[in-house]
């Protein structure tokens, strides 16, 4: 059989590898801790799941979601501006889908086409460039560092590349790094849009999990990023509902409107009583989210020591579910790193490369896992013989 050449990448994904790997491993029946995904552990909250349990009964909501309405566009609306101060019109300017992941492909297939350039950070997540390459067009890496705070400096980038950009994908906090953008750094990303007649395209799916009282905002804060883009939100980290699949993009109603011509093409929409649901999530007392996020910030200081202690040097992020670290000196291999950590202490940590070459010497380090779990983690690693 013949497939399209697009799905070459799609083998390449650190999923696929990373399954094969831990599959390998796990024949000798050894527990294998894994700080390799993003997927809460923390349940999601009872009144939300009681939301649902109860509407599921309503013969209402077993028909295509089209037949009915409810107030889920509202309430996005009505989240950001008490979330992020920012207005928006819940008819023209909202757009959900079945999770942020199939809002990025969407994207991708309204805004690219061959011959087009996005922008992407080195490093990044990987559905940013993969969206990109699935609607035909080029990736132009922007390399971020520690040194920058992992923020691109998109003053160095050539004029032939402008000229040929389309979209730049932008993701803070972020993922892998941990690193969070300040507004200033989004002013001057509206600016820059401005003047090159480009789309921006800011994920801010981590937005709620930060630490240390830090409080992350949204681009579309800055005075003008309404006129050149749009973000992405998601229910799955900010309320614990991975699986429930609920992903907002907000902002320009022209690129919602085209986002709207290719999703409706590709789904019918969010099963009713999951949109009443989401609802009541974004809708009801938001302070619980706060304590959550004292779970995760006292992982977070113990994946940071038990990383320290066992010779890497790891960042201390505001924001998201990772830990950054650095390999120890003489190492600049993270894959190769990671599989060594495995053989020898039974851990999988991500390898940064799978987030593009400039993660080449890092690993990621993910919180959701139990307070326990990672405990035993963090000490398998003091074993490690560098």
């Amino acid at each position: 059989m013949k497939f399209a050449k697009r799905l070459d990448a799609q083998k390449n994904v650190h999923w696929a590898i990373v399954r094969q790997l831990l599959a390998e491993k796990t024949k000798d029946g050894r527990p294998i801790i894994q700080l390799s995904s993003g997927d809460p552990d923390i349940p999601t909250p009872i009144p939300i799941v009681e939301t649902l349990r109860e509407s599921v009964l309503d013969p209402t909501y077993h028909r295509y979601p089209f037949s009915f309405q409810t107030d889920l566009h509202q309430a996005v609306a009505g989240w950001y501006a008490g979330r992020f101060g920012v207005t928006l019109d819940p008819s023209t300017e909202v757009r959900v889908a079945a999770g942020s992941q199939a809002i990025i492909g969407d994207l991708g297939l309204a805004l690219l086409e061959p011959g087009d350039i996005a922008l992407v950070t080195d490093p990044a997540y990987g559905s940013y460039a993969r969206a990109t390459s699935f609607a035909g067009a080029g990736v132009c890496w922007l390399p971020i560092s520690e040194e920058s705070g992992y923020l691109p400096d998109l003053r160095q980038i050539p004029a032939a590349v402008l000229a040929k950009t389309t979209v730049l994908w932008l993701n803070y906090p972020q993922n892998p790094t941990g690193a969070v953008a300040p507004l200033s750094f989004f002013a001057e990303v509206v600016a820059f849009a401005k003047k090159h007649n480009i789309i921006v395209i800011h994920d801010n799916a981590y937005g709620d999990i930060t630490y240390d009282s830090y409080i992350a905002p949204s681009f579309l804060a800055v005075e003008g990023a309404k006129e050149v883009g749009i973000e992405i939100n998601t229910l799955s980290k900010s309320h614990n509902m991975a699986g429930w699949r609920v992903g907002m993009a907000v902002g320009n109603a022209e690129i919602i409107r085209a986002l709207n011509l290719v999703g409706s093409n590709n789904s019918m929409g969010l099963f009713g009583p999951v949109q009443l649901a989401a609802v009541e999530a974004l809708t009801s007392d938001q302070s619980w989210i706060s304590q959550r996020n004292l779970i995760y910030q006292k992982r977070r200081d113990v994946a940071v020591a038990g990383l320290q202690s066992a010779g890497l040097s790891p960042s201390i992020p505001k924001a998201t579910l990772y830990v950054w670290a650095r390999l120890p000196e003489g190492y600049d291999d993270s894959f190769a790193f990671s599989k060594m950590v495995l053989e020898q202490t039974d851990v999988w940590l991500t390898s940064g490369i799978f987030f593009g070459e400039g993660g080449s010497r890092y690993l990621r380090v993910t919180l959701t896992v139990p307070d326990e779990t990672l405990q035993e983690a963090m000490e398998r690693l003091q074993s490690l013989k560098l």
